[in-house]
């Protein structure tokens, strides 16, 4: 019990108003994500033990730049919420968003007004993140696949340690290498012009619009120079990843030439918001987005290599989402990548998870480029609203709302495809 209560809290600072509490049902828990995927047991002691509390029409439930604790719910009514801009949007306890936290992460990204009478839920941090430490080291396989040959087949592939781990051109692993010592742009053009296609492509993005500049360069020299030198270091390992994204089989072809599109598009927002928030490096956080579901290339190379009646087109939709961040973790592991990037295929689909840490990392990068990715498309019902999550109360010089990630999409659609024609070609 002990460990339950330091899970689900009840605590309000902001209101001097004392509100009523009401009973919690564990039908009204097990709606509320991530919260419904603890035991039943664990549901039904807290449902037992703790109240939701009633507040009034009119009553602030907490202000934007506050710090927090806690994750809040809402359980009946209608709140309004604004951001810092004074942008508006409403959420009633009925809505599909009603399944997310209202607001959670070290501050409110908004301020929460009752629009009418509410009940609401304050649950401690620790639950939002309850399962990320068994993901990181371990293939789970949900119930609803326990039965999957493929799945079973490829976890035993996995634990055997006989991965066909994808290897990166010879060019990147030599930049790469040599950049761990004091190594200057010289010495970088030499390494870059070993591959004449990189070369070219690299100096083809320096005169891209993602980089203004008066005059054209016309040498890998010249681009390095604008670029940078860790900038470069990124984006030849981005070039070159493309190279990975291949087939000779139709059905994994087919598979591999979407993935790579999406990555493609969540690589040029992830360099957009970096570039607009000014915390992370944006050729950094390009290729963050690129490295994001690269563990599903093993695994499609895996059912390469099956019988045609092992498998069906809709299991292969239903396992990638499964071993694709485990996997992506351990290529990148292989590949010597820093633990920042190893953790962006394992979280950036954990949309509570929080490391306590007021720094913006490339995973919360990739995050809220995958919601802004997702806005505009019709079914969202399963992805919460953007100002709930973690990462956007880590955002410093700027704010994200439902209407300002639209303007910064609509504002960034130039770069946005620039960036897609540049690495897609």
């Amino acid at each position: 019990m002990a460990l339950m209560r330091s899970f689900f809290k009840g605590q309000n600072k902001t209101n001097s108003f004392t509100p009523l509490v009401e009973e919690i049902t564990l039908e009204s828990l097990k709606k509320l994500i991530p919260i419904r995927n603890l035991s039943d047991e664990k549901l039904q002691s807290f449902a037992l033990e703790h109240k939701a509390k009633v507040l009034p029409a009119g009553e602030i439930l907490f202000k934007c730049n506050e710090p927090t604790n806690t994750a809040i719910y809402l359980l009946k009514g209608t709140v309004s919420l604004s951001d810092s801009k004074g942008k508006t949007f409403e959420v009633n306890a009925t809505d599909a968003k009603a399944k997310f936290p209202l607001s959670s992460g070290l501050k409110h990204t908004t301020t929460a007004t009752s629009k009418s009478e509410v009940s609401v839920l304050h649950v401690s941090q620790k639950i939002m993140s309850i399962n990320s430490e068994v993901h990181k080291t371990e293939l789970v396989i949900p119930d609803e696949l326990k039965n999957s040959r493929l799945l079973q087949s490829f976890a035993q592939h996995f634990y055997d340690d006989e991965l066909d781990i994808p290897s990166l051109p010879n060019v990147a692993i030599q930049l790469r290498k040599a950049m761990q010592k004091d190594i200057g742009i010289d010495e970088a053009v030499k390494i870059i012009q070993l591959d004449p296609v990189i070369s070219a492509k690299l100096i083809e993005v320096a005169n891209c619009p993602l980089y203004i500049a008066a005059s054209p360069v016309r040498s890998c020299f010249e681009a390095v120079k604008r670029i940078g030198l860790n900038s470069t270091r990124s984006l030849v390992i981005s070039l070159s990843v493309k190279n990975i994204f291949k087939s000779n089989s139709p059905l994994i072809k087919k598979y591999l030439d979407q993935i790579w599109k999406d990555s493609l598009y969540l690589s040029s927002l992830s360099y957009v918001l970096a570039s607009a928030c000014k915390q992370k490096n944006p050729e950094e956080a390009l290729l963050a987005g690129l490295i994001c579901d690269i563990g599903a290339i093993p695994f499609l190379n895996f059912v390469t290599n099956l019988p045609a009646d092992y498998y069906d087109d809709e299991e292969i939709k239903k396992v990638i989402p499964i071993v694709k961040g485990i996997v992506g973790a351990t290529i990148l592991e292989k590949w010597g990548f820093a633990d920042d990037f190893i953790q962006v295929p394992l979280m950036s689909e954990n949309w509570f998870h929080s490391t306590n840490d007021e720094s913006l990392s490339y995973t919360d990068i990739v995050m809220l480029s995958k919601l802004h990715r997702n806005i505009g498309k019709k079914d969202k019902t399963d992805l919460p609203a953007i100002t709930s999550i973690p990462a956007a109360s880590k955002l410093k010089n700027m704010t994200l709302s439902p209407e300002n990630s639209l303007s910064i999409l609509h504002d960034a659609k130039n770069k946005i495809n620039d960036a897609l024609k540049t690495f897609s070609s």
